[in-house]
């Protein structure tokens, strides 16, 4: 039997191709770790309880989404009823973090007059010795998003609760 909720977030992954959106997803969902995942084609569906405080609990409904282009007009339809976003990028590939304000933009004009909140995820934190983004830059640009940030590792479980809490709870 499913537990009993109160409130129901539909939260969507968004990013580039590669920077660990399911990664990010199957630790916080399923607990696991695998060092390769097959791409996402169109969209995978994943569920998830939260409980903000005690007898407050929240259903959340992640929809992981493919980041590549040809993909992109599938993913669009899942923007719109979204209440959260994660915006993702590898702290060692520095493309994805300049496709961060691109994957903002675009969201934001299709859901126009809409709104949903975003957390600006830096993801592989693992990978230390490669990093190509610095902490600093990545919460300024976070400041100009109005985002909150976190960095997250799927491989080591740094932050990954902590990220989806955060953006239940900006949501809520």
């Amino acid at each position: 039997m499913e537990p009993r909720w109160q409130y129901q977030f539909r939260v969507i992954m968004l990013g580039d191709s590669t920077v660990g959106k399911s990664s990010l997803l199957r630790r916080y969902t399923e607990g696991v770790f695998l060092d390769a995942v097959n791409q996402t084609v169109g969209v995978d569906f994943y569920v998830q309880f939260v409980e903000l405080e005690p007898g407050l609990r929240v259903k959340l409904q992640i929809w992981d989404t493919a980041g590549q282009e040809r993909f992109r007009s599938v993913t669009r339809s899942y923007y719109r009823n979204s209440a959260g976003g994660m915006l993702l990028f590898d702290l060692t590939n520095r493309a994805s973090f300049e496709s961060i304000r691109r994957w903002h933009r675009e969201v934001t004009d299709t859901i126009q007059p809409f709104r949903m909140v975003f957390l600006l995820v830096g993801h592989k934190s693992d990978l230390a010795g490669q990093r190509r983004v610095g902490q600093r830059e990545a919460e300024k640009l976070a400041a100009s998003l109005g985002v909150q940030y976190v960095e997250t590792s799927a491989k080591d479980a740094s932050n990954v609760v902590q990220a989806f809490q955060m953006l239940t709870v900006a949501i809520y």
